[in-house]
């Protein structure tokens, strides 16, 4: 007889809102965790070269295909099933959300931007896992900053030559096709976006570098020098490279959002999980009521920021005009609270939680890059502060100001 599995520790009052269908892939993805991606997930995280097995079984169970439209042999998931699916993963494993992540951030630009035939010429190999892509947009001198690109793309004929230099870029030793952002040489106001084969003349993947974490996706640096690239490989038209780069980093930075909270609830679970068993001045940990108030501001905090995900997520797919600045508040929100949460679990678990052997530690070198990627919590800050300021003389003036300027009173 089967039992079914125990209650979790964080409802699943989100897969409410989901269709039927979407509950059962968000359902078929926690038992994948529970049954392959958990248990392997310690294994995959002590080499950082790239985790074949992980993506394999990722592409064969339909998990890659979310993010692709179903023309092209997708499932063309929503964001609201989306940030659920990366939510499942990041619990456990961080290569296997960020391959879900990094597949919007690679083939984002190419679904949307590329021709007809190209689209049907590499978007269904790669919605199956037969071939990579990858995303060349940093540089040394500019990350999220798109308008701080270096990397110029001229018009030769019918072809372009790239020259330049990219950074950071994930999947670069694994990828088939590289498209990469980079500025008209006659006109650097003007963004273009070409796609680039792996074994195109005077393209360069240097070794690939190590990292504090994140192990199963290494990443290189990338050199351009004199690349020949047909026209009929630009994505979009000449001037579409910025809008196509912010599209892929929006859904990049709503995926890090969710990755960070699955991983911050996986450590709140092994973490109060270790305080109902250890026992402390002969009381278990977790009757404490400093530990209790620990673990009561972990989950408030949490569920707060899985609230502000799904509005993001449904703005997303709604068309909200405002949810590039939301995009910017839910992942400056969730990534921030994820370091807090992993190094307080990390804290309540003490020594043990030190141990290589033990998934905090693994949970602990992970958080901090999505602190980091698809713009730093300081960019985002910005962002939001920049906005805020914009609208704040704009905006309906309260009605406990008497009239005139505030600097009267």
């Amino acid at each position: 007889m089967t039992t079914s599995p125990a209650a979790r520790l964080f409802g699943d009052h989100f897969l409410a809102r989901l269709d039927s269908p979407e509950q059962a892939t968000v359902l078929q993805v926690r038992e994948l965790c529970r049954s392959t991606l958990g248990p392997e997930a310690d294994a995959v995280s002590r080499e950082d070269v790239f985790a074949w097995a992980t993506f394999r079984t990722l592409a064969r169970e339909g998990v890659i295909a979310t993010a692709f439209p179903r023309d092209y042999g997708g499932s063309d998931a929503r964001q609201v099933v989306r940030i659920r699916i990366i939510e499942e993963l990041g619990r456990v494993c961080s290569t296997s959300a960020s391959m879900i992540t990094g597949t919007d951030l690679s083939s984002r630009a190419i679904v949307a931007g590329a021709s007809e035939t190209l689209r049907h010429e590499i978007v269904p190999r790669l919605c199956s896992g037969e071939l990579q892509a990858a995303f060349a947009l940093t540089e040394p001198g500019a990350g999220s900053d798109v308008r701080g690109l270096q990397t110029s793309i001229r018009r030769d004929g019918d072809r372009y030559i790239v020259n330049g230099r990219k950074k950071f870029i994930t999947r670069a030793s694994t990828a088939d096709w590289f498209a990469v952002v980079g500025r008209a040489e006659d006109d650097p106001s003007v963004f273009i976006a070409v796609l680039i084969p792996r074994d195109a003349k005077g393209f360069r993947i240097s070794a690939e570098a190590g990292k504090l974490g994140w192990f199963g996706v290494p990443i290189s640096s990338l050199e351009f020098n004199a690349v020949e690239v047909r026209a009929s490989h630009r994505l979009g038209a000449e001037g579409d490279g910025f809008s196509l780069a912010q599209d892929a980093l929006l859904r990049a930075r709503i995926g890090h959002a969710a990755m960070a909270l699955g991983r911050a609830i996986g450590s709140v679970e092994i973490a109060s999980r270790y305080a109902s068993e250890r026992v402390l001045s002969g009381r278990r940990e977790g009757d404490h009521q400093g530990v209790q108030w620990m673990l009561a501001d972990m989950v408030t905090q949490i569920e707060a920021s899985r609230a502000l995900l799904a509005l993001t997520a449904d703005k997303y797919d709604q068309g909200a005009p405002d949810v590039a600045l939301f995009a910017s508040m839910t992942k400056l929100h969730a990534t921030d609270l994820c370091m807090k949460v992993v190094t307080e679990a990390l804290q309540l678990t003490g020594g043990r939680g030190y141990l290589r052997d033990f998934p905090l530690e693994r949970f602990f070198r992970d958080a901090k890059l999505n602190q980091i990627g698809e713009g730093a919590s300081e960019v985002h800050k910005t962002v939001i502060g920049r906005d805020v300021m914009r609208r704040a003389a704009l905006a309906e003036r309260h009605p406990c100001l008497h009239d005139g300027p505030l600097t009267d009173y």
